[in-house]
């Protein structure tokens, strides 16, 4: 969840600039499983509520990107009106997960993260899915370091107990 937003909902995206001049938008996906989450006749509540809800009309994939098409976003103009919107979903549309070993990304964001020695590092701010998920850990110094999210770097993760344990390799800025 975005910080400041809504307790009661999650966050699966925010709006980012106009693609094109017909209406598409880029997307910074903030959920494991986008394309269920932006598929064609979805409606997505958003942060302003004011801006929404808005109808999910055709998606895409662009060099990593995710565009989407809203109904009644016809233009870049009209595309550039909601730039910066967060699109959000009611946790109670999240299903429960069956793996013990699959999380999703609201489960994560907010976990401490230690070293396997015990060393605080931070916080998992974020989750960015870009071919290999990424954890993007918030360091007490205000840095961020990036750990790539495999069972090999991060052997750990304790949901309840509020932590996840990460064995970064050598040269890895923590």
């Amino acid at each position: 969840m975005r910080p400041g937003g809504p307790v009661d909902r999650l966050v699966i995206g925010r709006v980012g600039r106009p693609h094109g001049i017909r209406g598409e938008l880029t997307i910074d996906v903030r959920t494991d499983d986008p394309d269920l989450r932006f598929a064609a006749g979805t409606e997505l509540a958003t942060d302003p509520a004011a801006t929404g809800p808005l109808m999910v009309e055709q998606t895409r994939w662009h060099s990593g990107r995710l565009l989407v098409r809203f109904a009644g976003v016809g233009d870049r103009d009209a595309a550039e009106e909601l730039r910066g919107v967060w699109l959000v979903v009611d946790p109670e549309d999240v299903p429960v997960l069956d793996d013990p070993d699959e999380f999703h990304d609201q489960q994560l964001i907010g976990l401490t993260v230690v070293t396997v020695e015990g060393d605080e590092v931070g916080a998992v701010a974020e989750i960015r899915h870009h071919g290999q998920d990424l954890l993007v850990i918030r360091r007490a110094d205000g840095g961020e370091t990036l750990v790539p999210f495999v069972a090999a770097l991060v052997p750990e993760v304790d949901v309840p107990g509020g932590r996840l344990v990460i064995d970064p390799p050598p040269g890895l800025e923590l």
